[in-house]
This record gives structure tokens, sequence and C-alpha cells, in this order.
């Protein structure tokens, strides 16, 4: 990936980190304060989209040159970002008014603004680029056309939807409603409501992915903080495991079967997925409030969201999973 052994403010590595992330780089964000949420990625460019909540707007950066290029101002609390390619269309969610306004990615000129009324949050495109899923308001998923740019159906939820993933082999959603204690599961295709599965003593349940290829929903509890996999086919427990506190993304390696998992507690937890019960690999120290991520495979690097404070500045941290 070019232009990163360029960026400034690279440690020596250590040896945790050798054993399985290899921090690369450092791109500064500016004078950014506050909450630093979710991102997305514009594969083609290499553009990376910062939603900058606290600091109400969006940092672009250019992978390529390790550099921050533009920054989308005057938003109210973004939180949520997804990328279509199809339409070459940015979407931020803006908790603040929940509105959804829509970016053109070429230049960053805005291109049109939906109303969802409340809270709107985390966002997902579906894999033929033709939907955009948005969740919102006291429960729902609202159901955005890529073409249209508007609004064409709700899918209604039990309450506040946090993290969901889209089904890649089947039409299902998996959600996590965390003030249900709860998973629910509904159809796409038909927005009916399929299933919804009770968390039991685990609370907090905001991190989500889906590993396929084991047919099992990942999901990281805060209370206690714990990495927990339900079968796909019945909700089943299939594993837990204890982990960091206060994570706000998990992913799938699936080359090399592994789980990465960010904390605000200031670490990523790593744990081998593919022999019997999970086990933690690595324990790798980040920065306190370090709690979102972004792994883009396609580059094989990992994003970690840094806000500013008096130990760091405000920046995305760069990761080569190693070996």
């Amino acid at each position: 990936m070019a232009g990163l052994s360029g960026a400034i403010g690279l440690p020596h590595p250590r040896a945790a980190e050798s054993a399985a992330l290899q921090l690369e780089a450092k791109i500064p964000l500016g004078d950014v304060k506050g909450r630093i949420d979710h991102m997305a990625i514009d594969l083609a460019r290499q553009h990376l989209f910062v939603a900058e909540l606290g600091n109400k707007s969006v940092g672009i950066l250019d992978l390529k040159a390790s550099k921050m290029l533009s920054r989308i101002r005057g938003l109210k609390e973004p939180q949520g970002i997804g990328y279509v390619a199809s339409t070459d269309t940015l979407y931020v969610t803006n908790a603040g008014d929940g509105s959804v306004r829509l970016f053109r990615g070429q230049d960053f000129k805005e291109i049109g603004r939906i109303e969802l009324g409340d809270d709107a949050d985390n966002v997902r495109v579906d894999s033929t680029d033709k939907r955009v899923f948005v969740g919102y308001g006291r429960g729902a998923l609202a159901v955005i056309g890529a073409e249209t740019r508007g609004k064409i159906a709700d899918i209604a939820l039990d309450d506040h939807p946090e993290s969901f993933q889209l089904e890649g082999r089947g039409s299902r959603i998996f959600v996590n409603v965390p003030h249900q204690h709860s998973i629910e599961i509904v159809d796409r295709e038909s927005g009916k409501h399929l299933a919804k599965w009770s968390t039991g003593r685990w609370s907090g349940n905001f991190p989500m992915a889906l590993d396929e290829a084991s047919g099992q929903v990942l999901v990281v509890f805060r209370s206690p903080a714990t990495l927990a996999a339900f079968s796909m086919k019945d909700g089943a427990t299939a594993a837990s495991v204890a982990t960091c506190q206060d994570a706000d993304d998990v992913f799938v390696d699936a080359k090399r079967h592994r789980i990465y998992v960010s904390c605000g507690e200031g670490y990523w937890d790593v744990f081998a997925s593919s022999e019997g019960p999970f086990r933690r690999i690595a324990h790798i120290p980040t920065a306190a409030g370090a709690r979102t991520s972004l792994f883009a495979p396609e580059l094989d690097r990992l994003f970690l969201a840094v806000r500013g404070g008096t130990q760091e500045r405000a920046a995305i941290w760069v990761y080569r999973p190693v070996p």
C-alpha cells in the first residue's frame, strides 16, 4: 500500500504488535476535537472517510499519499458512513437531526438529503450496490435505493439498532438491539421479522460481524466484556471469551482465521478462530478512547480512529496484519 512509509510519528514496533498487527503509520487528522465514529472507504481512489462526530465533520484521507485530503463541515453529529461505488456516492448519517446527507465521491459536493427523523446511525451497503440500509429512531432500518437516492421502505425493529450485518449468502439482516438485550433477524427482501434471540446475562451488544464460512454471528458485549459467537441457523451460543473493555468494532480476517476487536479501553484484541474455542493471540496497546475501526481486506489493512488528547493528536492509525 503506497505512501504509508512517509507518515509521521511512527514508533518502533512492540513484540506484541509484531505477533499479529504491525503499526505502519499514523495519519494526522489535524485540529479535530471530540469523539470520532465510524469509517468507510472508496477503494478505487483509496480515500478513507472518517465520521468526526465531535467535530461535526467528515475527514477525507488520501491513503496513497498518507495525508488529509479534504473535510466536509457543517454536519450534525455524523456517526454512520457508507460509500456506494456504483453511483460514486457517500452517505453520512447525522444523529443530531436524523438526516442522511449524500455527497459525490469525486469532489465531495452535497447531492441529496434524506430526512429520517431521529438518531440516524449505522450504514450498510448491500453487495449489489443497489440498496443502502440505515439504522435509526426507536426501532427501524431505512431502505434507500442507491440509484434513486431516496427511501423506499422501512423495516421495523423492537428498539434502536446498533451494529447490524447483511448476510452475503442469503437475505437476512442480523441486528444488535442492546436495549432489548437481543439480536433481531429480519428479511431484507420482504421486510418480515424472522426471529429474536435473547442475549441473556450479556448486555451492551454494540459491535457485530458475520463469519459466514463458519456459520456464526460474532457479537461483542460491553458488560461483561465478552466476544460471543452465535449459530446463524438458530442463535445457539457456539463460543465465548473475555475481551477488552468498551468495544465498538469487530472484524473477521478470513484469510488468517482471525478476529479483531477494537476497544476504547485502549487495546486491540486479536483472536484465533480456526481451531476449537476462541484463543486470544494478541492484546495490543493503542490509545484511550480509540474504539472505532475499519478492516479493508482488499488492502489488507486495519484503520483505527484515535481522538485527540493530552498524549496523542487526532489521527488514523494504520495497521498491517502479520504474518
